[in-house]
């Protein structure tokens, strides 16, 4: 049959990103805990597309996809692009992988356990070198210190969300970031919750007030001390509870940019 993406394209533009996105797809990531863990992915993947090229042959990034049978690690991420490369006769290539990734969490007096839901993305990219990025999305509880301080009846305090990207040098676990997001919030949030365990986190925050930009540098101090880590990219949202409107903080640190 006919090769109609494989036309020479006369147009003379090059193409930075084509491919395909919204695939859903399950994936095996590693636990610490559990070894493990099956997710339920959404997988956009996608390559640099010459100039002399009218089009790329989609079906090929479902064949690869499917070859890994999605096994998810920083070594066959790798393979994947390099793969994704030479399948799609492609200089440059790029997946982004981003699933609902479960942690264990014990309420701070009952010890009940529950799940928390924790956002992740694993992005990788490969032209003449092999770039990885592990991205986490966690919520945590912010109490306003100005709030605090000119109020004589409590604090406002609400839900925000921290994002930390890294590039690391080694093996940086998904709970390890968790736990550096949620140390930096005024208080964790928790999906089970006692009423001693309500008590407990409420007077927590409440002895911790934090700004978004205080969580940001907490956040900044842990990963500077980190040296398996040579960039990171942080980021925290507030949803604040008396203004309409969100606050927000970021920073980023180290060599390279996404």
């Amino acid at each position: 049959m006919k090769d109609v993406q494989g036309e020479k394209d006369t147009r003379n533009i090059p193409i930075d990103r084509v491919g395909v996105c919204g695939v859903s797809y399950p994936v095996i990531v590693m636990d610490p805990h559990e070894n493990i863990q099956h997710v339920t992915a959404t997988v956009r993947m996608s390559v640099s597309l010459p100039k002399d090229f009218r089009g790329t042959h989609m079906s090929r990034f479902i064949e690869v996809l499917e070859r890994c049978r999605g096994k998810m690690t920083l070594s066959n991420l790798e393979e994947i692009v390099d793969e994704l490369k030479v399948q799609l006769d492609a200089p440059e290539a790029e997946i982004s992988i981003t699933f609902p990734y479960f942690v264990r969490r014990s309420a701070p007096v009952s010890g009940a356990e529950s799940y928390s839901r924790i956002d992740v993305e694993f992005w990788a990219m490969k032209s003449e070198r092999f770039d990885f990025i592990l991205k986490v999305g966690v919520p945590v509880q912010t109490l306003c210190p100005c709030s605090k301080e000119i109020s004589d009846f409590g604090a406002h305090n609400q839900r925000a969300r921290v994002e930390i990207e890294v590039r690391m040098g080694k093996l940086v676990w998904i709970e390890e970031l968790v736990s550096i997001a949620e140390a930096s919030g005024s208080a964790p949030v928790r999906t089970l919750l006692k009423r001693e365990d309500e008590k407990a986190l409420t007077e927590q925050a409440f002895s911790n007030p934090r700004f978004v930009e205080d969580v940001v540098r907490e956040i900044s101090l842990a990963l500077d001390s980190d040296n398996r880590i040579g960039w990171y990219r942080v980021s925290v949202t507030s949803e604040e509870s008396i203004h309409d409107h969100q606050a927000f903080a970021s920073l980023e640190r180290g060599t390279g940019s996404r």
